[in-house]
């Protein structure tokens, strides 16, 4: 373990990251991170068919000056990148292989983390699916603790927050790279 882990939690964190994983992982200053009313506008969308039907989408997910104020309540974090390469740009059995991978990094990552920061704030990609089927909105969240929201709903471009940590977004042709985010006090 670097030295430097135990001044700063991140060296920690983006080395427990690639161990659960994660193709690649940096620190983040969440101070450096913008939040766009147009990127939490493309929820309304509902693309995804998420929208008003997942406790970690909008609008159940609070506001976007709620998210913002949460995301600016945090002094450091990580970003988490699972990366992959496709047979081709129609590769959907691998887009959504590399989604559960993503997923599974995620899950154990959070199992590991989350006892010693129970107050950090875990970003994914797309909607919560946790439970098969989200009790979203006729039930209240049955795993609220567990339960993600992507980085887009906090109206993240995810883009943009790599380039602030200074890792790539794009590993070029025939990649796909999912992103989540982990931000402590």
């Amino acid at each position: 373990m670097d030295p430097g882990a135990a001044e700063n939690p991140c060296v920690k964190l983006t080395e427990l990251a690639l161990r659960h994983g994660f193709t690649a992982s940096r620190a983040v200053d969440p101070a450096k991170i913008k939040i766009y009313r147009q990127v939490r506008e493309a929820c309304t969308e509902d693309k995804c068919k998420a929208y008003g039907k997942n406790w970690a989408c909008p609008p159940a997910c609070g506001t976007l000056d709620d998210c913002g104020d949460r995301v600016r309540g945090y002094k450091s974090g990580i970003i988490m990148q699972t990366t992959g390469i496709l047979a081709d740009e129609f590769d959907w059995d691998g887009m959504w292989r590399l989604g559960a991978e993503h997923s599974a990094h995620i899950a154990g990552f959070s199992d590991a983390v989350l006892p010693e920061y129970p107050y950090a704030l875990l970003l994914g990609a797309g909607a919560c699916r946790i439970c098969e089927t989200c009790s979203c909105p006729y039930a209240p969240c049955r795993f609220p603790k567990k339960r993600i929201s992507s980085m887009e709903a906090y109206g993240m471009l995810v883009s943009e927050v790599c380039t602030a940590a200074g890792i790539p977004y794009h590993y070029g042709k025939g990649t796909l790279t999912y992103v989540a985010c982990f931000l402590i006090s």
